[in-house]
């Protein structure tokens, strides 16, 4: 862990992570403090979340976690709270957080259930945003990196909810990231596309998960999905210092999905 950390960019840093239990969240915090970051990690479920604090610690990880869903505002701002007063100052967030919905034409799509995703994908990333970015303009230091998908830049028919709130996340970390540039912070967005994690793998209950694994490929130019830390690796990347000229850019970890064709 400390060989990894002494070229990592990130020893030392305070990085927060939202969505941290499972998936890209829970690969992305593990590679974090094993690069000597101090990891937090917030999450709705306490159990997972909890068994993914330990783990890092267990490995000798700077690890502190706080149980909250992003959707309510007084849970994620009480858990950013609770981060600074465990580890200090935020230097790098991950809003990683994020759900599905539902599949339905759009004429037919719910409005509580619209209004319910873009709560968690989108405005959950800007009070987020709101809550972190001021002190890291005074600090003239910090990095956020927020989880969009290939539904940031294509359009997926009978998602309304899902692909709206994707195209405004991406929409928001350029935003944020222009008006943060001349103060030293950065703010990016990764396209995550076919990538093993349990949402995806609850695709189709019924299949075994190599089978899962060999449909999805197919539609892969690189022949197979991808995995959660492949994904944490760009992650790793641009919350660093290592990635300190980069900044309003969208990069997808997709095995060549998004420069080949379009779901339109």
């Amino acid at each position: 862990m400390a060989a990894e950390a002494r070229v990592s960019g990130l020893e030392g840093r305070h990085v927060l992570v939202t969505g941290a239990s499972t998936g890209i969240g829970r690969a992305t915090a593990s590679m974090l403090a094993r690069r000597g970051a101090k990891v937090f990690l917030v999450a709705r479920n306490e159990s997972p979340l909890k068994a993914a604090t330990g783990a890092i610690a267990g490995e000798g990880g700077a690890a502190a976690c706080a149980a909250a869903d992003v959707a309510d505002r007084l849970g994620l701002i009480e858990a950013i709270d609770a981060a600074e007063r465990h580890f200090g100052p935020i230097d790098g967030l991950f809003a990683n957080a994020g759900t599905g919905g539902r599949f339905a034409p759009l004429g037919e799509y719910d409005d509580e259930v619209f209004e319910s995703v873009i709560r968690t994908n989108l405005t959950s990333v800007f009070w987020a945003m709101k809550r972190v970015l001021p002190g890291m303009i005074a600090r003239k230091r910090g990095s956020i990196l927020v989880t969009g998908s290939l539904a940031s830049e294509r359009g997926m028919a009978n998602n309304a909810a899902y692909v709206a709130s994707k195209h405004g996340v991406l929409g928001l970390a350029r935003a944020a990231a222009i008006e943060a540039a001349s103060h030293n912070v950065r703010v990016n967005c990764v396209l995550p596309g076919l990538i093993e994690t349990p949402m995806l793998m609850q695709l189709d209950p019924h299949a075994s998960p190599q089978t899962l694994r060999d449909l999805l490929g197919k539609g892969v130019p690189m022949g197979r999905i991808g995995t959660a830390e492949e994904l944490a690796e760009l992650a790793c990347f641009l919350l660093s210092d290592l990635a300190s000229h980069i900044t309003a850019q969208s990069i997808a970890v997709d095995g060549g999905i998004l420069g080949t064709h379009t779901t339109r």
